[in-house]
């Protein structure tokens, strides 16, 4: 289970303050008592995706299909300094990509490490 506290919410809510869509995930994910898989799963749902894993193994298949995207050097270094906004906005302009899921998909990166979920791809190079 990956939780965000409530400290870590209100410094996204920060970002994200233009961006109703986003602040109205926050607002799910602290409804969730800060479980990130449970509030994925549920807007997985509401988006008219049907998971068939758990929760947690759901959030995680749907980061790595998008890892080649999420680890390109230029998002990159905007992750790892905490800000998820540019990689937002790109992940919207990509119509397969479920919008309402971006949140949760690039907090869930955050919280892995973006360095220990872009590994594997670095190890390609």
């Amino acid at each position: 289970m990956t939780t965000l506290t409530s400290q870590e919410i209100a410094q996204f809510r920060s970002q994200f303050t233009d961006n109703t869509t986003a602040m109205e995930v926050l607002d799910l994910i602290e409804d969730c008592e800060g479980d990130l898989e449970d509030a994925a799963m549920s807007l997985a749902i509401r988006a008219g995706q049907q998971p068939e894993r758990a929760n947690s193994e759901w959030l995680d298949a749907l980061a790595r299909k998008w890892r080649a995207v999420i680890c390109e050097q230029q998002f990159r270094d905007d992750l790892q300094s905490g800000s998820v906004q540019g990689m937002m906005e790109y992940l919207y302009t990509m119509p397969t990509f479920p919008k309402i899921l971006a949140v949760p998909v690039l907090l869930y990166v955050l919280k892995q490490g973006v360095n220990n979920f872009c590994e594997p791809l670095d190890a390609l190079k």
